[in-house]
């Protein structure tokens, strides 16, 4: 066999090999190490995150907008009273636990702008310079969970791809920090969870078989003649083909599984967020859908891009708006916090219908409704202006995992940082007024309901015992 070297064509194989492997649709579709029982599991347990950008509607207490406008609830535990902010969610009030006080540690003076990256990872991904990140939340889990379901996880978002370091477009990163792309079209989901694929998927599954070993045998080769530098890169790139080739095994326990039947008479499955109610709607339930029929266990989606970059900033238009960015801008205007508070009702609307419709739909393969067996996370790496702490936060469902809900936890106490900017330091500039704790805490309390064996994540000191 001739000498490998990183120049030759030999290279050339290596990378044509990975493309022919990781680029067949159906690897992004399958996950099965083993035949399936025959009796339905009992609580599947679900987890579905959910991120929004821009941060929040933060008045201070001072300002006339702040008892109907804020985001946050007025008071704490059990003891609140939510504000038209979050005033579609009063029906769930008891499914749902509101958040206050809770960042990842290494983010907390960082422009809100760059934050989207590590809401799930809890990464030093920072603001400029060398970029890496870790594995996010959702892929622990379905490191855990994704073998028992034809999709490990279902990974989405309105802007779709992987966007930009720190201008991610997804929410969810691999072992090795690298970003899964986001999938943004109602249709492709559709197709890819409930359409038969085309009668060659098992000659292409061989072809990557194939392609796979190849590559291995080039790859043990080539890393003899690599320095140490390029050895360590060599193996990080292999734990990608790795994980084809764990997919790949995976594929030919589901090629002759039939797939779901459900019927798409009420979806409009070409839409796109021009038309942002019914996008978003459609959005959810591609997520309820897969969940229903236990094709994933395991869901993320990105409404939007910080920065008021991408396609998603037109969901405002939902509310009468232009752009949904701006409106955080334009705070200190007349009406300014009412506008932007109105555009997070919408968004807050919209999940709640979601909630909601998993709290009325009995469990196909359990006890009790889809709600009590599954974890939402909805959030934003920001709060006021720009400001990478006191997330605004909301976990719901999980009744059966052992969480109990209908309280406002609050850790950022009765005058959070806040207020409008009017052009001089914003927020994420100043001082930091009250010390938060770690995300990563609420992170390891829900894996550990979801029966992952995680005694930490990132940066975690505990857990929130108040929520279990």
């Amino acid at each position: 066999m001739m000498t490998l070297n990183l120049n030759g064509l030999d290279r050339r194989r290596f990378l044509r090999g990975t493309g022919v492997a990781l680029a067949l649709p159906l690897l992004e579709s399958v996950a099965m190490a083993g035949p399936r029982s025959s009796e339905p599991p009992q609580d599947p347990k679900r987890l579905a995150c959910f991120y929004f950008p821009d941060g929040v509607p933060m008045p201070l207490v001072e300002d006339p907008a702040y008892k109907d406008w804020s985001w946050f609830p007025h008071g704490t535990g059990d003891d609140f009273k939510f504000t038209k902010a979050l005033s579609p969610l009063e029906p769930l009030r008891d499914e749902i636990s509101v958040l206050s006080g809770f960042s990842h540690p290494k983010s907390r003076s960082v422009h809100g702008h760059s934050n989207a990256d590590q809401f799930l990872t809890a990464a030093d991904t920072g603001s400029n310079g060398p970029y890496k990140n870790s594995i996010s939340l959702d892929q622990i889990y379905a490191e855990h969970i994704g073998n028992q379901t034809r999709y490990s996880s279902l990974v989405m978002s309105t802007d779709g791809g992987t966007g930009t370091p720190r201008g991610t477009h997804t929410l969810s990163f691999n072992r090795n920090g690298r970003a899964i792309p986001a999938e943004n079209r109602p249709k492709r989901i559709f197709d890819m969870l409930f359409v038969k694929s085309d009668e060659d998927a098992a000659r292409r599954l061989a072809i990557s078989q194939s392609a796979l070993d190849d590559l291995l045998a080039d790859a043990r080769s080539l890393r003899k003649t690599l320095s140490s530098n390029d050895q360590s890169s060599l193996d990080e790139y292999l734990d990608s083909v790795r994980e084809a080739e764990i997919k790949v095994e995976k594929a030919k326990h589901w090629l002759k599984t039939p797939l779901p039947t459900v019927s798409a008479d009420h979806l409009n499955l070409n839409l796109t967020p021009d038309e942002p109610r019914q996008y978003l709607q459609t959005m959810f339930e591609m997520i309820f859908l897969a969940f229903k029929t236990d094709s994933t266990r395991v869901a993320t989606y990105q409404i939007g891009r910080e920065n008021g970059v991408g396609i998603s900033d037109h969901l405002a238009r939902a509310v009468g708006f232009s752009l949904a960015h701006q409106l955080s801008h334009e705070t200190k205007n007349p009406g300014g916090w009412k506008n932007f508070a109105i555009y997070c009702q919408f968004l807050n609307e919209e999940f709640g219908r979601f909630v909601g419709k998993l709290k009325s739909t009995e469990e196909p393969a359990g006890r009790g409704s889809m709600l009590d067996n599954t974890l939402l996370l909805f959030g934003s790496a920001s709060s006021a202006f720009h400001l990478s702490r006191n997330y605004p936060l909301i976990l719901a469902g999980g009744k059966n995992m052992g969480f109990k809900h209908g309280k406002y936890l609050n850790n950022a106490g009765s005058n959070p940082q806040g207020g409008a900017w009017d052009g001089g330091r914003e927020p994420w500039q100043q001082e930091i007024s009250h010390e938060d704790r770690p995300l990563s805490n609420l992170f390891v309390t829900m894996l550990q309901q979801l029966d992952v064996p995680a005694e930490s994540f990132a940066d975690s000191d505990g857990k929130v015992t108040e929520l279990i």
